[in-house]
C-alpha cells in the first residue's frame, strides 16, 4: 500500500510540473477525485481500502496534497483531474 501512495504522490509532483497549470485553469473538476477513482478501480481492480483501515497512522489529507502538490488554490478535484490525465491508464479521465 505504501508504494502505491508513494507513486500516486509521485504522479501528483509532477502534475505540478508539468500539467497542473492546464488541469487548474479549468474550474469544473469538483467531482473529478470520485470519477477518476471509480474507473481505476473498475479499470484495475486494485482499490477499495477504505482510510480507518489506516488507524493510528499519520495521514495528509487529500486537500492538503492537492494544495502541496498543485498550489494553494487547489482542490480535491483538480487532483483527481492530475491524476488521472497522468496515470497513463486510458480509462481514467476527468470529463
Amino acid at each position: 500500500m505504501r508504494k502505491r501512495f508513494a507513486a500516486a504522490l509521485t504522479a501528483a509532483a509532477l502534475a505540478s510540473a508539468i500539467g497542473a497549470p492546464v488541469v487548474l485553469a479549468d474550474s469544473s473538476n469538483a467531482g473529478c477525485w470520485g470519477t477518476v477513482t471509480s474507473q481505476r478501480a473498475t479499470t484495475l481492480h486494485d482499490m477499495g481500502e477504505h482510510a480507518s483501515s489506516f488507524a493510528g497512522s499519520r495521514r495528509l489529507g487529500l486537500a492538503n496534497v492537492a494544495r502541496v502538490v498543485l498550489g494553494a488554490d487547489a482542490t480535491v478535484g483538480d487532483l483527481g483531474a492530475a491524476l488521472g490525465s497522468l496515470d497513463g491508464i486510458p480509462e481514467t479521465h476527468c470529463p
